[in-house]
């Protein structure tokens, strides 16, 4: 008797599509755009890079993918959803359920240990005890931190507070993570320690992460590289298959 045939994953269609985007601030009587035409797709369960000098736009790109600034211009979909037609309020709870954050300084509470501090969103959410209990273990086991569950950030190194900020951002199961250059702030060593485990992440749960960098060595464990400048994108690289059109 044959084996059966195990079927292939189903493809996923792209977790954020952004088209002919537009964004321009006012600074009293002075127009700045910021971001000019932009059309961008985030693949599923890739590890994307927002490349580009400081003032290339990199922040406010990621602000308008994580749902929080809206185009002046264009439109964005995210996780099938037209930002623009949603509520600030429909905003603010799509983003808890759909979106992790991490960012440059952490951001952890400092009154709260390693393990409060990733079980905090989901109490926002109304998770259970039960499922609280359950996940954030798991998480801390993740990110290699299991043993470090009762410390308070004050008690952590700035990798170790990164990782409960990584773990944080996975605790209710987003499609998407944004990261604003999360390794900005630490050492060369910690900071390819820190990718490593953004890359793990991407490929153990298979969500999506988008970060901006300003350093081109990140550009090795992308699996796709926008490149921006100016807030144009210059190129699109994906893994495997050289530029993007």
């Amino acid at each position: 008797m044959t084996e059966p045939v195990a079927e292939p994953p189903v493809p996923q269609g792209p977790v954020a599509v952004l088209t002919q985007v537009e964004k321009t601030y006012h600074l009293d009587s002075i127009s700045v755009p910021v971001i000019r035409g932009v059309n961008i797709l985030v693949r599923h369960a890739c590890f994307t890079v927002l490349l580009g000098p400081s003032g290339s736009g990199k922040t406010t790109l990621l602000n308008m993918i994580g749902c929080i600034d809206k185009p002046d211009k264009g439109e964005i979909i995210v996780a099938d959803r037209k930002v623009g037609e949603m509520t600030d309020d429909d905003l603010s709870d799509f983003r808890a359920k759909n979106i992790g954050f991490i960012f440059q300084n952490f951001n952890l509470l400092p009154v709260l240990s390693a393990y409060e501090n990733i079980e905090y969103p989901m109490l926002l959410a109304g998770v259970s005890e039960k499922k609280r209990a359950d996940r954030v273990p798991k998480l801390l086991e993740a990110v290699g931190l299991a043993d470090r569950a009762k410390n308070l950030p004050g008690q952590l190194s700035g990798g170790q507070r990164q990782r409960v900020a990584i773990a944080r951002a996975l605790a209710l199961k987003p499609k998407l993570v944004i990261a604003d250059e999360p390794t900005a702030n630490l050492d060369s060593q910690t900071g390819q320690a820190i990718l490593s485990l953004m890359r793990h992440m991407v490929d153990r749960y298979q969500i999506s992460f988008i970060f901006s960098s300003h350093d081109p060595e990140v550009i090795k464990s992308a699996d796709d590289t926008i490149f921006l400048k100016d807030g144009l994108i210059q190129a699109i690289r994906r893994k495997g298959q050289g530029d993007a059109p």
